[in-house]
């Protein structure tokens, strides 16, 4: 197994691609350890001195490093890590069946079925049609939260969440993109 890194806008985070499927559905964001316990992986790379979020996504895996950490100290940790769990065949979330690099993805709607009018639909169908995945290249994520008084709030996750163009992004991207396609949009936020 070989498992390919690249670099993410965010200098504290790494991209790492299995080559292989790593969610069964929705992307998973571990912001911290103490939400960890729902998948063996995101608890098993923690484990490593160094590792402060993780991010799953459909085929990559997002790792952010604590400030006083050095990728050439931490990377061959993590990816020793990521080999030894998918080469044992563990599941990544708690509540799959362990198959391995060999199961299937079944991407599903990240934002559920909630979808309240025309505009909240056109804006999670922009996101999921051309913002998502530019962004999961460089190894994050965003979603949907809410649309309220003209304004979007989206949630950062992965290398997105603190990366330094984070709000480069929101406003001279996805705002404008949303604006243009959507006049009732007026402003996209962050939300925690």
């Amino acid at each position: 197994m070989f498992i390919q890194t690249e670099e993410t806008p965010n200098p504290a985070t790494l991209k790492f691609l299995p080559g292989c499927p790593v969610t069964g559905g929705a992307p998973q964001d571990f912001p911290e350890p103490e939400g960890a316990e729902k998948s063996p992986l995101a608890k098993r790379l923690f484990a490593e001195n160094g590792v402060a979020a993780v991010f799953l996504g459909s085929d990559f895996i997002t790792v952010t490093k604590q400030p006083d950490k050095s990728w050439a100290v931490l990377k061959p940790t993590v990816v020793g890590a990521i080999m030894e769990h998918f080469l044992t065949g563990r599941a990544v979330l708690a509540d799959e069946d362990p198959k391995g690099c060999d199961h299937h993805c079944h991407c599903g709607d990240a934002h559920g079925d909630e979808d309240t009018d025309d505009i909240t639909r056109k804006i999670k169908d922009l996101l999921d049609q051309r913002v998502r995945p530019a962004v999961a290249q460089d190894g994050g994520d965003i979603t949907f939260d809410r649309f309220e008084d003209g304004v979007v709030y989206l949630h950062l996750r992965g290398s997105c969440s603190g990366c330094p163009s984070s709000v480069m992004t929101l406003k001279a991207g996805i705002e404008n993109l949303l604006r243009h396609f959507i006049p009732e949009v007026q402003e996209v936020r962050a939300v925690r």
